[in-house]
């Protein structure tokens, strides 16, 4: 059992605020002090925010073996109050995975549902009545890694994100996994086969 994290890298930044050595001191042992037999901590990282006296913000993201990254966030009125609370999240989180994973290793067989593909003529997509130009609010670097499905699904799980963009281990394609409405998760994996088909 991993019970305490010896010699684990752990880098504290700061937004909107300087980081005291006090605010860097809580933040390491709360992450040192972590009692997790699953799975092993590489290397941690602890973004600091402070907008007002109301907001006040503790992330952290544990980058651990078997490619599992786990990212909280918490606020409150307090930033030792924030790290706590994320310390919490992540622990709840742990045990949470651990159980399903002691469960099946391997997800259930139909526990991934498949998405029928549809090839749709791009004047059905047109509409008359709104012609808005689209654009994205928000931009981030995104690392895609080479993951089994369970381990996808063990990752999203942990990241609280809506989906994950890996590269399958058992296929060797590219592939998508979300969350479903229904609790579930759903695979995408691009077909570039038919790409070259309609051109003539």
């Amino acid at each position: 059992m991993q019970v305490h994290n010896v010699n684990l890298p752990i880098t504290v930044t700061g937004r909107h605020v300087d980081v005291t050595a006090a605010m860097r001191d809580y933040a390491q042992k709360k992450v040192e002090g972590l009692h997790l037999d699953y799975p092993r901590i590489i290397e941690a990282k602890v973004l600091l925010d402070v907008q007002n006296h109301r907001q006040q913000t503790a992330e952290i993201i544990l980058f651990c073996a078997n490619h599992i990254v786990i990212e909280v966030k918490s606020t409150t009125e307090d930033i030792y109050s924030a790290i706590d609370e994320s310390i919490s999240k992540i622990a709840r989180r742990m045990r949470k995975y651990k159980t399903r994973m002691l469960k099946s290793h391997r997800p259930r067989k139909g526990s991934i549902k498949h998405i029928e593909e549809h090839v749709y003529h791009e004047t059905s997509l047109e509409s008359e009545a709104e012609h808005i130009e689209p654009a994205y609010v928000h931009r981030e670097q995104y690392k895609i890694r080479p993951l089994y499905t369970d381990e996808a699904m063990m990752d999203l799980g942990m990241s609280g994100r809506s989906f994950i963009v890996f590269h399958n281990q058992q296929t060797h394609r590219l592939a998508i996994l979300f969350r479903r409405d229904d609790g579930e998760y759903g695979l995408i994996e691009p077909d570039a086969s038919g790409a070259n088909g309609s051109g003539a």
